[in-house]
């Protein structure tokens, strides 16, 4: 049977190398330097992912001198000295049977430490420190210093090398306008302002042969003022290509950019057209990027000739074994990102290995080993929300006979919610990934079926994941048919009138302010809607791909106000590389944020509350209860009452506080490893 996917598993003929397929893993800053045993993790990781067959691998960056670290605690690579753990990585990539790449990663201004540098004194609004502008002679040794890095790189044993110039780091900083202010031969022209990224590939080249594979990744779009348009991207692709670069592979955005660029608000592939630009006007293979979580969008991509490559980086933190099983015809079990970033981007910059939300073994190959059970037993999950799909389905791919219970109509439990909210909707992915995975591994599902104690007689085991109910409010009026939980409000089992103030500003509270005010249009699933709500120039004609009118305050269809006991500002527990967009998104419609309110009663005429002592009334129609759940853990103490021992809990029926589904799936996941 023909591959549905015949664009991706074609091999590339790069001459010197033939890479077996079209799937790259791109680079991501695991920060395994955090953890214990760090070198055996990374192999262990990039190791998993060769097996899963991505034809190559990207590490993340390594600094080519102690300047250029993005903080204390990361890599550079500059000595011979330093290459034991970097023989180790790549034994284990190459056992597996890929191929894989060292990142070369100069942060300039990005740096995190105090010898910061950059071609300019122009601090980075992401960072509170100044850069020491590089001399000439000194930016000559950090070009030898790129070139040095990667001669010990092939002594490592790595295939090749990326040159990071994307994404905002030094090699950007010199080509734009934006941060390079030099009236010297590093600054002013075109030319001069590119020419640390060329003399960087040329002497690379030079020093590491012709049979040595040189990506180098550019900015197919930079999102910053004063960044470059498309016909400047578009010569600076072509010069590196002449000084010697196998294929160019794109990032999308600096890291200041104020324009998501990887999160669920984001269409898939609403970037592409930027980097089709660049494949038709350079001479070398081009990798795309950027939220390319499916085989069907990146058949599309490459089907089309918009690249060569596709790199996928958290979708194979997501699923190691994506292409093995797109290769397979098994599509349907692959675990997709859904480009949450809790677990990815969110740890990374809160100085945590990288994981991710839907794979807790991600980055943890070394603690959660998935060995076949020692012997088989009859188990039964109950609740088929994110914690109880992952313990069943990890229970049984190891040999168990595990019966799942659930009294809804259907599985997914508050992934049900979840996926309702605009820009949520890859959650209908990993619902789709858990029913064919069930499927796959024989868990036999019983929905519409409340499980009593008498029903679970004659299991080896339980598991309990039953999940959370909504906290009720109890004020004076929280009885008035105004008044709504966010289970009632998502489940759409009741309406909300046009003023609405939601009560609890976490997670749930701004998703059913997002769900309440989201405009009839959903920008996370149409690119063009997408690039003209953030001023996005699809013509790439304008100076960082910006257009001058920045989006402006909407006019919602609801007055939504929400409000929080907190006196802290509302949104602080949202996640660090999502949040600003959530918050910057409801402040353009007009959404009302109260801290520190105390609710006091609710009557027809609406909310009444007190700040400070300060009698207030929000005249509402529509009240909508979002401050935190209990755990339904009824059937874990009946069990218990029993006299049955081998009961687990797990997910919000464990502890409702602060569950999310990173710790209900990473729960689920472990108690059906302990089985």
């Amino acid at each position: 049977m023909p591959s549905p996917y015949p664009h991706l598993f074609r091999p590339l003929d790069l001459g010197f190398m033939t890479l077996a397929n079209r799937v790259v893993m791109g680079s991501m800053h695991a920060r395994f330097e955090l953890l214990d045993r760090a070198a055996e993790r990374e192999a262990a990781f990039y190791a998993e992912r060769a097996r899963g067959g991505a034809a190559l691998v990207i590490t993340g960056g390594v600094s080519p001198n102690p300047q250029g670290v993005i903080d204390p605690e990361t890599k550079f690579l500059a000595a011979a000295d330093q290459l034991d753990h970097h023989r180790i990585v790549t034994r284990a990539v190459h056992e597996a049977g890929g191929r894989i790449c060292l990142q070369i990663l100069h942060a300039g201004r990005y740096a995190k430490v105090d010898s910061l540098v950059a071609p300019s004194v122009i601090a980075s609004p992401i960072n509170r420190r100044t850069p020491h502008a590089l001399a000439a002679s000194e930016i000559e040794r950090t070009i030898d210093d790129f070139a040095r890095t990667a001669v010990l790189a092939r002594e490592a044993g790595y295939d090749g090398v990326e040159i990071m110039g994307s994404e905002g780091y030094i090699i950007t900083q010199f080509a734009a306008r934006r941060t390079n202010k030099r009236d010297d031969d590093w600054g002013g022209s075109l030319d001069n302002r590119f020419r640390f990224a060329t003399e960087i590939v040329r002497r690379t080249r030079a020093r590491t042969g012709r049979d040595f594979l040189i990506v180098f990744r550019i900015s197919a779009l930079d999102l910053v003022e004063d960044g470059l348009d498309g016909a400047e991207t578009i010569a600076l692709g072509r010069a590196v290509a002449a000084a010697g670069s196998d294929v160019l592979s794109t990032g999308i955005g600096w890291h200041e950019a104020r324009i998501p660029t990887i999160a669920h608000m984001v269409p898939r592939a609403a970037f592409r057209f930027a980097v089709a630009a660049l494949k038709r006007a350079v001479p070398i293979p081009v990798v795309a990027s950027n939220r390319i979580n499916t085989p069907e969008v990146a058949e599309d991509i490459l089907a089309a000739g918009d690249a060569d490559l596709v790199a996928l980086a958290r979708p194979l933190l997501a699923d190691p074994f994506f292409a093995a099983k797109a290769s397979a015809g098994r599509a349907a079990e692959i675990n997709s990102c859904i480009a949450c970033n809790q677990a990815c981007l969110d740890y990374i910059f809160g100085e945590r290995a990288v994981s991710c939300l839907v794979n807790p073994r991600a980055g943890r190959e070394l603690d959660l080993i998935e060995r076949p059970a020692a012997a088989a037993k009859r188990i039964a999950v109950v609740g088929s929300g994110p914690a109880g799909l992952a313990a069943a389905t990890t229970a049984a791919r190891r040999g168990h006979r595990v019966t799942l219970f659930e009294a809804a109509d259907a599985i997914g439990g508050q992934l049900n919610l979840a996926r309702v909210v605009p820009g949520k909707s890859e959650f209908d992915e990993t619902i789709r990934y858990f029913m064919a995975t069930l499927a796959a591994t024989g868990v036999e599902v019983r929905t519409r079926t409340t499980a009593t104690t008498e029903a679970l007689d004659g299991f080896d085991a339980i598991v309990v994941a039953t999940g959370v109910t909504p906290r009720a409010l109890a004020i004076p009026g929280a009885d008035h048919p105004m008044v709504m939980s966010y289970l009632e409000l998502l489940s759409g089992r009741r309406t909300a009138g046009r003023r609405v103030a939601i009560l609890g500003a976490g997670g749930i509270g701004f998703d059913a302010a997002e769900f309440l005010t989201a405009p009839e249009t959903d920008t996370g699933r149409d690119p063009e809607a997408f690039l003209a709500h953030w001023s996005v120039d699809p013509s790439l004609a304008a100076p960082g791909g910006l257009l001058a009118a920045a989006a402006g305050p909407v006019a919602p269809a609801r007055q939504v106000t929400l409000l929080q006991r907190k006196e802290s500002r509302l949104g602080q527990g949202l996640g660090l590389s999502t949040g600003w967009v959530l918050r910057l998104e409801l402040q353009r419609r007009g959404v009302g944020m109260i801290a520190g309110a105390v609710y006091e009663r609710i009557d027809g005429a609406g909310l009444h509350y007190t700040i400070k002592g300060e009698r207030k009334l929000l005249a509402v129609d529509s009240v909508v209860v979002c401050i935190g759940q209990e755990s339904a853990r009824g059937l874990h103490d009946a069990l218990r009452a029993r006299g049955r021992t081998s009961v687990h809990l797990i997910g919000g029926a464990e502890e409702a506080a602060g569950i999310d589904a990173l710790k209900a799936i990473d729960q689920g996941t472990r108690v059906g490893l302990a089985l």
